[in-house]
């Protein structure tokens, strides 16, 4: 049984189909990408994964079980975590209080005990403290866990987004152009990354990107969107010699 399995599902904004019979099927431990030209649907994909958006028909199963529908919120605790193209960190807070923040699936305190900063509530810290930190170290950030996130450079951020997304324990990481704005350094280092946390963390990942050395570098399997529509879909080798997808890709 695929880890997720996604059936015919469509999206309209103002009678436009943005998102048309969408299908796609992923396998447990697969590093799958999903690609096409600007405007083609690839992220209204992920926002309906995610529950940003509800489809207009069709179904999402996450490990046999329907997320139709579910908000962000119960989507997240059923699975599914993400990154952004444009990234978005708590700024302000320090790089492992980021961190801590996608640890509240698996940690938790009361209200009260929050408040009054009882002695279960130091316990708790401490646990989430020592776990955020074991993230830290998987992507070389344990140096910068008091930095504040807007102070750290372009590529850790990246970094720090992933593991924010890891601590919340998904079974199927969305990554969202993780390459962009990278120079080619870090792009192969983020290549290595993914792999390991493909490998670490025995992740099921999806990525959207236009890099076509890093997708043709680490992803097994790809869907290709075109206005909305899949255009192609296979072994990725398949794929990019598709004489469609190369034609939509140089705009021909």
């Amino acid at each position: 049984m695929a880890l997720l399995e996604v059936k015919n599902l469509t999206i309209s904004f103002g009678g436009l189909k943005a998102v048309d019979n969408f299908s796609v099927s992923i396998e447990k431990g697969q590093l799958y990408g999903l690609i096409g030209p600007n405007g083609a649907g690839k992220t209204t994909v992920f926002n309906l994964l995610t529950g940003v958006y509800k489809p207009g028909s069709g179904s999402v199963e996450l490990d046999g079980h329907n997320i139709t529908g579910k908000s962000t919120i119960e989507i997240n605790h059923a699975g599914i975590a993400r990154t952004f193209q444009n990234i978005r960190l708590f700024k302000e807070l320090s790089v492992l209080d980021n961190v801590k923040a996608g640890l509240h699936n698996e940690f938790k305190y009361s209200t009260v005990t929050g408040i009054l900063r009882l002695p279960s509530y130091w316990k708790v810290e401490k646990q989430m403290d020592e776990r955020a930190m074991e993230l830290l170290k998987v992507f070389d950030l344990e140096q910068e866990a008091g930095t504040l996130a807007a102070n750290l450079p372009y590529g850790k951020q990246r970094k720090l987004e992933i593991a924010r997304a890891l601590a919340t324990d998904p079974k199927l990481l969305l990554l969202d152009e993780p390459a962009a704005g990278m120079n080619p350094n870090e792009t192969a280092e983020l290549m290595d990354t993914i792999r390991f946390v493909r490998d670490h963390f025995d992740m099921t990942i999806l990525l959207i990107e236009h890099d076509m050395k890093l997708v043709s570098g680490i992803c097994e399997k790809l869907t290709v969107l075109n206005f909305g529509a899949i255009l192609a879909c296979g072994d990725t080798s398949t794929v990019l010699n598709n004489p469609e997808v190369i034609k939509a890709y140089l705009g021909e």
